[in-house]
């Protein structure tokens, strides 16, 4: 039997209790206690970027975070960008712009994406290029991302 230790998370505004093995990821946890599957398992080494998820509003690999180290940050997960039945921009846009095809990489993108228009809403080319530079996409050729987080901008923008 392997150890558990109750491990506390706050995700997308709601309180996760949960018994899970100290040297589980914060992508396992997610995934497999808290039942939020949008976080997506692909390489489990940093390097693809589709376990993105936000720690106090900071774009991180949840496959290389311990969800211990998780326990008083708040978590945000793809579910948590929706409110209700409103789509966040980014999420909207993704769909006018085509830029979710296979959608493996998406909801790493989007997370990723939101950090940066938090922190600047109106990024160059070159700003979004950065930001999701940690996120492998191998179907869109990432202009039409780039398309999608200039639509976003501009209707966030325009609220």
């Amino acid at each position: 039997m392997t150890d558990r230790t109750l491990v506390a998370l706050d995700v997308n505004g709601q309180r996760y209790e949960v018994a899970a093995p100290p040297h589980h990821t914060l992508l396992e946890v997610l995934r497999e206690e808290c039942g939020l599957t949008g976080t997506k398992h692909g390489c489990e080494l940093g390097e693809c970027g589709a376990c993105t998820v936000l720690i106090d509003g900071a774009p991180v690999y949840s496959c290389l975070t311990l969800a211990l180290e998780s326990q008083g940050h708040e978590i945000t997960t793809v579910e948590g960008l929706a409110t209700g039945n409103e789509l966040h921009p980014l999420q909207t846009a993704f769909a006018e712009e085509g830029a979710a095809q296979c959608g493996y990489c998406t909801p790493g993108i989007l997370l990723a994406a939101k950090a940066l228009l938090d922190r600047n809403p109106r990024p160059d080319r070159a700003q979004m290029a950065e930001a999701i530079s940690g996120n492998l996409c191998r179907c869109t050729g990432y202009t039409a991302i780039y398309e999608a987080i200039d639509r976003a901008a501009a209707a966030a923008r325009s609220k």
